[in-house]
């Protein structure tokens, strides 16, 4: 899942917002917090169009972005930026086996939960059978390929897969959070949990939260010596962008993640240290829900594919900050080399109006005297749901409608609030939502969320990924074959093949390359990712990435 800092249509609540964040929230504007050794506190921009509901279970999307890598840590770090590069955490190192089908990890000795408990190999071996007994845990369906998971000794936890399975060491070793078994064992459903009070292993600890404010303070007791530095830490909830920008912008924040338009002037220029960086990182695609007439039908998909102008959509829902994304689903630059010259020709030329005409008049559906596509008697009206506190989303899909118009397709957009809108995304109760999926180290992570039907979910029931419903046998036979084999040439093969899924059958339609929303200030605080050291994902809805963030920053001296 993928959170950003944006503008909102709030406009009611947002003088109510700005109260909180000067008012409310301690240490907002800069100055020292009571028994943190007078230490400025680091204050985040990570604006959700929401109030805080202050629930901490790190298997599920709504909340783990507040808990993974801050508080709960995984077995090791795996890098997207730097190609999968792989940083020991709870595990020392791992080891395959058997025709990679045998994953050893190596427990780090001498780590202790936050409330003084310690930390074992039992702890990871009781994680990863809790997602096996309650599949709704299972973000990433690593029990697809798993088979067992278990103690070898005091300090080693063996994998055993049911096929090879290197690819999916990104998901086992790095994005599942390692839970407590003494206090997990004991929650009756873990599932409705919300984990008001989190223990876990990692550099900060959650020591206070309210609806206006997250405040995280650094674990006194974290067992990687000299990290986690910070003594306070505070995320204060807004529900635009339009305050959190100016907050940003003059420095009562030194870490956001947010769209601001023309940054230049409104930030870089605002106060000494103020820089940014957006890797692109995945795409920002239409979701079609392939449950229902008129998406189900690919030649519709198609054609509001041919519809879209997507540099227009860039240059004015994202000032060009955002570049447009291809068909195929494949970013660029950061990973051109995967691209299908096949798909590629398949595609032709992405912006083709007259060929999202001809699409549609192929399909039986001629224009009325509106100017509107119809079939039996039935317009071809959809309605696009975003995230309403999201200003460039907002701005982007009434581009989007406004292209679709252009060919014969009437689309209207519903910007809601943020909690509707991520749970109707989740449980498929939209025609066509624009929203985002998280990647990985290559394209295949953002294909296998986009269409292993085992992400998926039926409709009325949240699903982690997959939320178009996209049910492919030969597509999840090839997102297997690439999961069992470690020959880059084969895996380029596969992700060629599934770039041509993604032209000739659109069940995704990706509109924008996603980058990662950074704004930074190094005069404040030191140890940022940067484009020249690229050692995590710098956004703050990047989990693990941003608490493997935090726990490498330090105050400026």
């Amino acid at each position: 899942m993928r959170k950003k800092l944006r503008a909102g249509l709030f406009s009611s609540a947002l003088a109510l917002v700005a109260g909180m964040c000067v008012a409310v929230v301690p240490g907002v504007l800069g100055t020292s917090v009571a028994g943190a050794a007078a230490q400025v506190p680091l204050n985040l921009a990570n604006e959700q169009g929401m109030l805080w509901p202050c629930t901490f279970n790190p298997f599920i999307p709504s909340s783990s972005p507040y808990s993974v890598g801050v508080t709960y840590e995984t077995l090791e770090f795996v890098n997207s930026l730097q190609s999968g590069k792989v940083t020991p955490w709870l595990a020392t190192g791992s080891a395959w086996s058997n025709n990679n089908k045998t994953l050893t990890f190596t427990i780090r000795h001498g780590v202790t939960w936050s409330d003084g408990k310690p930390f074992s190999a039992a702890d990871v071996v009781y994680t990863f059978n809790l997602l096996k007994k309650y599949p709704a845990l299972d973000a990433n369906a690593v029990w697809s390929v798993l088979s067992s998971v278990k103690q070898s000794g005091s300090n080693k936890v063996v994998f055993n897969f049911s096929t090879s399975a290197v690819p999916y060491f990104y998901y086992v070793a790095g994005q599942v959070p390692i839970v407590p078994q003494h206090i997990w064992s004991k929650i009756a459903n873990p599932v409705s949990n919300p984990i008001s009070n989190p223990v876990g292993t990692g550099g900060y600890l959650m020591s206070k939260c309210t609806p206006q404010n997250i405040q995280w303070t650094n674990n006194p007791h974290y067992w990687q010596a000299g990290k986690a530095v910070v003594k306070t830490v505070n995320m204060p909830a807004f529900l635009s962008n339009n305050t959190c920008n100016e907050y940003l912008a003059t420095g009562q924040s030194q870490w956001g993640s947010q769209f601001i338009p023309n940054i230049k002037s409104y930030y870089v220029a605002k106060k000494p240290g103020n820089t940014y960086w957006f890797p692109p990182v995945a795409n920002v695609s239409l979701f079609p829900n392939l449950t229902q007439a008129p998406l189900n039908d690919v030649k519709v998909r198609q054609a509001i594919s041919y519809a879209i102008d997507r540099p227009t959509v860039s240059k004015i829902g994202e000032y060009g900050y955002e570049p447009p994304a291809s068909q195929t689903g494949i970013v660029s630059p950061t990973f051109s080399s995967w691209t299908s010259s096949s798909a590629v020709a398949a595609q032709g030329t992405s912006y083709n109006p007259s060929k999202a005409v001809a699409l549609l008049s192929s399909d039986g559906y001629k224009k009325a005297s509106d100017g509107i596509f119809a079939k039996n008697g039935k317009q071809l009206n959809l309605t696009i749901i975003t995230n309403g506190g999201y200003s460039d989303w907002v701005a982007t899909v009434q581009v989007i409608a406004q292209e679709l118009k252009k060919v014969g397709i009437n689309a209207t957009v519903n910007p809601i609030a943020s909690t509707n809108f991520y749970s109707d995304v989740y449980a498929g109760k939209f025609q066509l939502a624009y929203n985002v999926e998280s990647g990985g180290p290559t394209p295949f992570y953002e294909m296998r969320q986009w269409l292993y039907s085992k992400n998926s979910a039926p409709i009325g029931t949240a699903a982690a990924s997959n939320w178009e419903r996209f049910n492919s046998p030969s597509v999840d036979a090839l997102l297997n074959q690439y999961g069992a084999t470690t020959s880059p040439s084969q895996q380029h093969s596969i992700v060629n093949q599934l770039q041509m899924v993604m032209v000739k059958q659109a069940p995704i339609i990706p509109v924008l390359e996603e980058v990662d929303w950074f704004q930074y200030n190094s005069k404040a605080f030191t140890g940022f990712p940067t484009a020249t050291n690229p050692y995590a994902q710098p956004g703050l809805y990047n989990i693990p990435d941003w608490g493997y963030v935090l726990d490498n920053l330090k105050p400026a001296k």
